[in-house]
């Protein structure tokens, strides 16, 4: 502890550094309290009872708990983490687990639910006393409570079971780093604790790590500990360590250093030991799920929002690999083998580097190591190098490429593997057995890419149905980036499907959510497909037709006759022509699309389009009553009407169709949007003359001032409905320009974004058409309409010499 004073002067923070407790206890007295404390209680290789402090994720920890290990030779292991992970500790340290793997814990007591994770490294403290424990024969068990969201927290979601946020925030923390001159607590601890102890035995370096998380733990009060959880977690903790004190003579407790203070105080409050309880009753009623599961990198790392543990995993996990074959020139070699991938990332992507950029970051390295007072220089250093020798010019977001590329080769793309274990959720191992079998990469972290031939291969197209169950099942594996979109009827042209995919253990852990619903992929997906269809309401011929759609995409077939069934059933319960039209267009889909879905010739799709079509002729009447905004949907309705009932060899009724057209259009109260699409569909079908189209266009044309704004509307239903009535009729076109003309300016600028709405339904080559008729009405050249129009300014210029003329005149008396 001495070494670390001297360095941090912490006897000149007495002032700030208890704010909470309002003690006036001299810092030097707490220091050698401390000591006191750590030399006859902590610490003491005669003892039956030896604490180990660490921090997450730490490799100096590690590879000085070997060194434990070796001297102390415990009969057993505690360790700081759910009790409940007891029997997944064998899968754990199987010698085929490969980290980095997690456990991952869920509960559901009806009143609160709440889900985290155990991330465990090679250089993670506990993994080590884990796997020590096993290559040495003795058992090893975890103490800490089962995790419980505490309702007065503000910490809330999916979070580590190993939060570090007291310890990283604390006010002793933020002086410490002030006085050492480092930016950021990872700093400190890299430079106290991880290059710092290259050259100090187990006991000093434990020595420090006590003192330094026993004066961050003082910077809060009793309370604020209490609210946080930590004094009842400490409590179960400690009736665990007298459990095994009473079975083994040897006991080695590994937990995080801001607890082992926490730990000593025997005289417990009544209320944490009760609290404890309780909590521990709460999770033996609770639903609860605990189990192994794969880990990345790229989420272990801290500053990806992991709330524990040293960031830059991949760095950390090259200077254990070092540090298990000995301390010397660890960090300068680790420091090598990074600027050697970055130089050769950034070459492979063309990028202006050289060696001698790399051979002068080195160097500096070591000029800042020695300048900060550190042994050899670690990553932060790394970072600062790197930023001058490899960033060219000025720093900006152009220019930090080397600065991206390195954050990535820091943290790393590696996924863990876990051992096989009678604790395997099956949805999990069905995904993986799948994935293998598609050729989808599960190894590494970061997005791939795979494309996806539907109608040519068949494998491509299980390998589709496969991601989108996980898609449906809510997974985040995969996302559809470009392809046909058949829910929403977009880009059905296109024959490949384009995804993007990753693999993490947020994946995994919504795989064990999804258990519930059954062992496979496709299980599952049934499960909850046909909870969501038990919640529909009976009349919703729409959304079951769009169930339909999803279950054959996700290749259930198993599914598909009984959500025929559904839909046959809604159909006839449906009172809504909109939500028929719906129906009839997802089933049109499917059925056009059927041999991509895998159903048969004969399927009864068509019978139920045909009901669908009968159904929504017999409610067009209630079309003469609608909102504005429903018109584009009913025009769109309509013409998918009109369609069917035109195709040649359809069993759909053109004479319904026709007498319901007729019966909507003799209305009086006739939206003149829905008018002019009835009006111009019956021409199509060859039940109205075409002369009729302008007739009525002409009375709104020609009419009282109201019924003229009406134009725009009943232009934009004939032009959606039949353009062809505009393009060669020159009588509507002529009547158009008149009203045009004699309209007033203030209605002329009120009506004429509808008239261009009207107008965007032609093609660039229609409206170079209509142009040439405009200027033939007008007896000029096609040219003289595509002139662009005089400049604002120019004309308040020629206004203003207008005026000015005319004053000249006027006092000449020439006008």
């Amino acid at each position: 502890m001495d070494q670390l004073s001297k360095q941090a002067g912490l006897l000149d923070m007495e002032s700030d550094l208890l704010p909470d407790q309002g003690q006036a206890e001299p810092l030097q007295a707490q220091v050698d309290r401390l000591e006191e404390l750590f030399t006859q209680e902590v610490f003491n290789l005669d003892r039956g009872i030896l604490y180990y402090p660490v921090r997450h994720h730490s490799p100096a920890c590690s590879r000085h708990l070997l060194e434990v290990f070796r001297d102390y030779k415990p009969d057993i292991v505690l360790v700081e983490g759910p009790e409940s992970g007891n029997p997944l500790i064998p899968v754990l340290a199987d010698e085929a687990t490969r980290t980095p793997v997690s456990l991952y814990y869920a509960y559901n007591n009806g009143d609160e639910r709440a889900a985290c994770y155990y991330p465990m490294l090679d250089y993670s403290p506990e993994y080590t006393a884990i796997k020590e424990a096993a290559e040495r024969r003795i058992p090893a068990w975890f103490i800490d409570l089962d995790y419980r969201l505490n309702p007065e927290s503000s910490r809330e979601g999916m979070v580590s079971y190993q939060d570090e946020t007291l310890l990283a925030g604390s006010s002793f923390i933020a002086r410490l780093c002030g006085k050492l001159n480092c930016r950021s607590f990872d700093e400190l601890w890299e430079k106290v604790f991880e290059i710092g102890s290259l050259d100090k035995t187990p006991a000093a370096f434990a020595r420090e790590v006590f003192t330094y998380c026993s004066l961050s733990r003082m910077c809060y009060s009793e309370e604020r500990l209490r609210q946080e959880g930590d004094l009842a977690r400490e409590a179960h903790m400690r009736e665990r360590i007298q459990e095994a004190s009473a079975q083994y003579e040897r006991v080695l407790v590994v937990t995080g250093g801001f607890h082992t203070y926490g730990l000593l105080e025997q005289n417990a409050a009544k209320r944490d030991l009760e609290d404890a309880r309780q909590r521990e009753q709460q999770m033996q009623a609770a639903d609860k799920q605990i189990y192994p599961m794969v880990y990345t990198f790229t989420e272990a790392d801290r500053l990806n929002g992991y709330a524990s543990g040293m960031p830059y995993v991949n760095y950390y996990d090259q200077v254990w690999k070092l540090l298990r074959r000995g301390p010397q020139a660890v960090y300068n070699r680790t420091a090598t083998a990074f600027l050697t991938r970055l130089l050769r990332s950034l070459r492979k992507g063309h990028g202006a580097v050289s060696t001698t950029d790399a051979i002068e970051a080195y160097s500096m390295i070591q000029g800042l190591a020695v300048l900060r007072g550190k042994r050899e220089g670690g990553v932060y250093e790394l970072l600062d190098a790197v930023t001058s020798a490899f960033v060219k010019g000025e720093h900006t977001l152009a220019a930090d490429r080397p600065l991206e590329e390195l954050q990535r080769l820091l943290t790393g793309d590696r996924i863990g593997e876990v051992a096989p274990n009678e604790f395997a959720v099956p949805l999990v191992e069905d995904f993986k057995a799948q994935s293998a079998v598609s050729k989808l990469q599960l190894r590494l972290t970061g997005k791939h890419k795979k494309v996806l031939e539907l109608y040519g291969k068949p494998v491509h197209r299980r390998t589709s149905q496969l991601l989108h169950c996980a898609d449906f099942l809510g997974t985040g594996f995969a996302r559809l980036e470009n392809g046909p979109d058949w829910v929403h009827g977009r880009n059905l042209n296109l024959v490949r499907e384009h995804w993007t995919y990753t693999y993490s253990s947020l994946t995994e852990a919504r795989l064990i959510e999804a258990s519930i619903f059954g062992g496979t992929v496709q299980e599952a997906a049934v499960a909850k497909v046909e909870q969501a269809v038990r919640e529909l309401p009976g009349h919703h011929s729409r959304e079951a037709a769009q169930w339909l759609l999803r279950a054959l995409l996700m290749g259930l077939e198993e599914l598909a006759d009984n959500l025929v069934g559904l839909v046959k059933r809604s159909l006839r319960l449906d009172g809504s022509f909109l939500s028929l039209c719906g129906t009839l267009t997802i089933l049109g889909r499917i059925h056009e699309h059927r041999r991509l879905f895998g159903l048969a010739e004969g399927h009864q799709l068509l019978h139920l389009q045909e009901e669908a079509y009968d159904n929504a002729l017999g409610k067009m009447d209630a079309l003469r009553k609608t909102l504005p905004e429903e018109h584009t949907e009913i025009v769109q309705a309509l013409k998918l009407l009109a369609m069917l009932a035109e195709a040649p060899e359809g069993s759909f009724s053109r004479e319904g169709f026709c007498d319901a057209l007729q019966a909507l259009l003799a209305q009086r109260s006739l939206a003149p949007q829905l008018e002019g699409v009835c009006i111009t569909l019956l021409v199509r079908l060859g039940q109205r003359d075409r002369l009729e189209i302008a007739a009525r266009g002409r009375s709104y044309m020609q009419g009282a001032p109201n019924q003229a704004k009406h134009t725009a509307p009943y232009l934009q239903g004939v032009f959606t409905a039949g353009r062809e009535a505009f393009l060669y009729d020159s009588t509507l076109l002529s009547d158009l320009n008149l009203l045009l003309q004699e309209l007033s300016p203030d209605d002329f600028m009120q009506m004429i974004p509808e008239l261009r709405l009207a107008f965007t339904f032609f093609t660039p080559v229609e409206t170079e058409l209509i142009a040439q008729r405009v200027a033939g009405l007008y007896q000029v050249d096609t040219g003289e309409l595509q002139r662009s129009g005089i400049d604002e300014q120019e004309l308040r210029r020629a206004k203003a010499l207008d005026q000015s003329i005319r004053k000249e005149f006027a006092l000449w008396k020439l006008i």
